[in-house]
């Protein structure tokens, strides 16, 4: 992403290096954990408010560096940087820290998001399609924005941060930036247009074009008001020792329905041989990786290799898939249950850690598939002692829920099916073992399962 900056950004960025290089390796939705970070770099500033009152808010985008990795190669991050001559008790879980030099000398700098004032300015910026400096706020058409909105940061979420406005809107700061058509923009965009309405629509965005390279930086929709979480909503019953099969079932419908959408609204491509062999290469290396870093996967490489050399032999057999775009990440914690009982899917960033490129390759259907098989595991053993067989009835139900709307159940192509779901356990195994060790029970109990399958 190339550079574009005002003559003021270096001399603020530098003033605000040393509180930066403290604070951000402390936020959840900060990528690079376990590298310092050694410095940064200006990639654009926009004054939104100026510094000179009460209130002022610039709106950053700031490359970090961290070894070993290139200067160039650093991430870029979006930052809101609200300034205060001090800041009130309320805001004190956003503070930053307080600049001793440069352009705010004296003042306190903290994340603005947590502010409610900066925050419905970015709302009043969408409403009327603004254009400050590199920023681009854009609306919908036919969508309306009313004002009087009241702010409030959600503060559970991972990696990006999100604002409630009322029981209206929900705008979602993407905080790693990347330039290109972003999923969580497109796929949501496309499926609105299809008349998809298990997504909520889009109806503003923020953009940027840093040295001409277009780049999304949050997303306002429609908000879900009185949803549960899938994943909250499973692990209440699964603690009151309620069945959960029903809902699995319509949430089993409600993929298919988000996934025969996209195959209309979106590309469908083939996948023979050419593209399947490197496909299951790729599941082999990232599990030999993965066993060089987790020993303890060792005794099973040779099983779970095999989900993945049985595809490449179907693949040399002439077999084919149909590959179309996807959710990419899909887990319980991406669906919300309204009141009505409805289920939508939220979240269509993918896997953050992939590059963009990857993530908005079309994909075999059952990827999804793979990850809520896997979701439903995890919340069977979030519970002591952990249930298994609802795990079992779940993922069932869950794939006949699927095959009522698409006409194929994903059980009845086992070969790609254990697939992805080893690709992704195997990956869950490297996550637990470096971040929860706590957890690396559930997915070992998943790779034993994938790599002894039932010859059935």
């Amino acid at each position: 992403m190339a550079e574009t900056v005002s003559p003021s950004t270096p001399a603020l960025l530098a003033s605000l290096d040393p509180l930066l290089r403290e604070w951000l390796p402390r936020q959840r939705w900060f990528a690079g954990k376990g590298s310092p970070v050694t410095g940064f770099s200006p990639v654009a500033e926009t004054e939104l408010l100026p510094s000179d009152g009460r209130l002022g808010l610039h709106h950053l985008l700031v490359r970090a560096h961290q070894p070993p990795a290139p200067a160039e190669a650093g991430d870029c991050y979006q930052l809101l940087i609200g300034v205060r001559e001090a800041l009130p008790p309320r805001l004190a879980p956003a503070l930053i820290g307080h600049l001793a030099d440069g352009p705010l000398a004296g003042h306190t700098v903290y994340d603005a998001l947590y502010d409610p004032r900066p925050a419905e300015l970015l709302l009043e910026a969408l409403r009327t399609r603004a254009r400050i400096g590199e920023l681009r706020f854009e609306r919908e058409p036919g969508r309306e924005i009313r004002d009087g909105l009241v702010a409030r940061l959600l503060t559970a979420e991972q990696s990006n941060s999100s604002v409630v406005y009322g029981d209206t809107f929900i705008l979602k700061l993407l905080r790693r930036v990347v330039p290109g058509v972003n999923p969580d923009l497109e796929i949501p965009l496309a499926l609105a247009r299809e008349g998809c309405a298990r997504v909520p629509a889009p109806t503003a965005w923020l953009r940027a074009e840093p040295g001409g390279e277009s780049c999304v930086l949050a997303v306002l929709q429609p908000f879900v008001r009185g949803a549960t979480d899938g994943w909250e909503l499973a692990l209440r019953e699964l603690a009151k020792g309620e069945d959960f099969t029903a809902e699995a079932r319509t949430l089993g419908r409600a993929t298919a329905e988000v996934h025969t959408a996209l195959a209309r609204a979106l590309p469908t491509v083939t996948l023979g041989r050419a593209q399947l062999e490197p496909l299951a290469e790729g599941m082999t290396d990232r599990l030999a990786a993965a066993v060089r870093a987790v020993p303890t996967l060792r005794p099973y490489e040779d099983g779970l290799r095999s989900a993945y050399t049985a595809l490449a032999d179907l693949a040399a057999e002439g077999r084919t898939w149909t590959a179309q775009r996807v959710h990419g990440d899909l887990h319980l914690g991406q669906c919300l249950r309204a009141p009505s009982g409805e289920w939508s899917l939220i979240d269509f960033e993918g896997e953050p850690a992939r590059p963009l490129a990857e993530r908005r390759m079309p994909q075999p259907p059952v990827r999804d598939v793979a990850g809520m098989l896997r979701s439903f595991d995890y919340a069977a053993h979030s519970v002591t002692p952990a249930d298994p067989e609802w795990a079992r009835r779940c993922r069932a139900a869950y794939c006949s829920g699927y095959a009522e709307i698409t006409g194929a159940d994903p059980r009845t192509d086992p070969v790609l099916l254990r697939a992805f779901e080893t690709d992704k356990a195997v990956y869950e195994v490297v996550y637990e073992a470096r971040h929860r060790p706590d957890w690396l029970p559930v997915p070992l109990s998943a790779v034993h399962r994938l790599a002894t399958p039932d010859p059935t």
